[in-house]
């Protein structure tokens, strides 16, 4: 039997489609369609400027928009051959971090929910706003935040941020162990994890699966210690692995991870130095705001950088981060002008769903939403 699931389906997690083949109820193949969203952001990357495309960051992995920014302008900043200032690279691991805190909760919580656990979700979400209002006082946006600007930041960390994230940190465990104590000794969300959408670490790497889902197959692939970015290697943190390479170890590492995220976050905020949040370069870097209003060659440059561009020199890059759902990076091709030739968006979620096929085969058609969950995606990302 041939059966549709999705594109519109409730826990597909989005708009993904699912053209599985069965006998009964066992899962004889399954392959993954995408592209329903119809988004084409790298080819509105091409007609826009460097500075213009960072809010269409925010729109790639909605869940964390923050370390999406950041991303993006880590790889524009390799191009220009320019580098943040080091107060600017510690808020940017704070962010990025508190990002992979709150993805991690609606993963957790969307893939309970999606073996019927709801009220996990409704706590992970509880837990998620006390970040958001963070977001809220550091950069006036909860959601779409477009906070990481080239060369640094839209605006400074403030103490009250450092406050209110220290007192996140101080609850989040007695939190995490609420969410663990409601799951670890429930039988029905147990059974239907445990050793479901197997796949071996060989498959996990020759089908480019990176994030949580390839550190769950017992690979230590993290780029936040392999090929290091902003202040990371000065801080001590774990890679957290599993061996059983099922969705239950996926929902065990994503837990662990928050944990090692607030580790760092703490040793971020402790080794947070004092000076300039964005980096003095008027050609590619945007002056401030009280600049801006108050001397006119500033205004010209910042009307010129938004109008014109950055001007990169010739020439190409890669560069990465780990993100929440694993290797996110930007392939940037300049040919000189204010706006990329061409740009490609390597992102986590389409790698991870391309192993659907073999996750899913030989398991049960009930298993199939277990898979999807314990895999984290977000469509938005997932087409580009």
């Amino acid at each position: 039997m041939i059966l549709n699931m999705g594109p519109q389906h409730p826990a597909t997690h989005g708009v993904l489609r699912l053209l599985i083949k069965l006998d009964g109820e066992t899962v004889l193949a399954a392959v993954p369609e995408l592209g329903y969203l119809h988004r084409g952001y790298e080819k509105i990357a091409e007609g826009s400027t460097y500075h213009e495309f960072i809010p269409h960051t925010d729109r790639l992995d909605y869940l964390s928009p923050l370390s999406n920014n950041v991303a993006y302008v880590l790889a524009v900043e390799k191009l220009a051959g320019i580098e943040a200032p080091r107060r600017a690279q510690f808020i940017r691991v704070l962010v990025c971090e508190m990002a992979r805190i709150a993805s991690h909760l609606v993963g957790v919580g969307s893939m309970a929910m999606d073996v019927g656990a709801l009220t996990i979700l409704l706590w992970a979400f509880r837990e998620r706003e006390k970040l958001l209002d963070i977001y809220d006082v550091l950069c006036g946006a909860r959601f779409t935040t477009s906070y990481a600007r080239i060369g640094g930041l839209q605006q400074d960390w403030v103490p009250q941020c450092t406050t209110m994230l220290r007192t996140y940190l101080d609850h989040m465990e007695t939190d995490l162990k609420e969410v663990e104590a409601l799951l670890q000794r429930n039988k029905i969300f147990v059974d239907r994890c445990e050793n479901v959408g197997y796949i071996s670490p060989a498959d996990a790497i020759a089908w480019g699966v990176t994030g949580p889902v390839l550190r769950a197959a017992g690979v230590p692939r993290d780029l936040r210690r392999d090929q290091p970015y902003l202040v990371y290697p000065e801080l001590d943190f774990n890679v957290i692995t599993l061996t059983e390479s099922d969705a239950l170890a996926r929902f065990y590492v994503r837990l662990a991870e928050i944990r090692e995220s607030a580790k760092i976050l703490r040793q971020a905020l402790d080794a947070l130095p004092e000076g300039p949040y964005n980096l003095f370069e008027t050609k590619k870097v945007l002056p401030g705001k009280e600049r801006t209003y108050t001397k006119m060659e500033e205004l010209i440059h910042d009307f010129m950088l938004i109008n014109m561009g950055i001007n990169p020199p010739v020439g190409e890059v890669y560069q990465a981060i780990e993100s929440s759902k694993g290797e996110l990076g930007f392939y940037i091709v300049s040919d000189g002008t204010g706006h990329p030739w061409r740009m490609k968006i390597r992102s986590p979620s389409t790698c991870n769903l391309s192993a659907l096929p073999i996750m899913l085969k030989g398991g049960m058609i009930s298993d199939i939403v277990a898979v999807i969950g314990s895999l984290d995606p977000v469509m938005g990302e997932a087409d580009k």
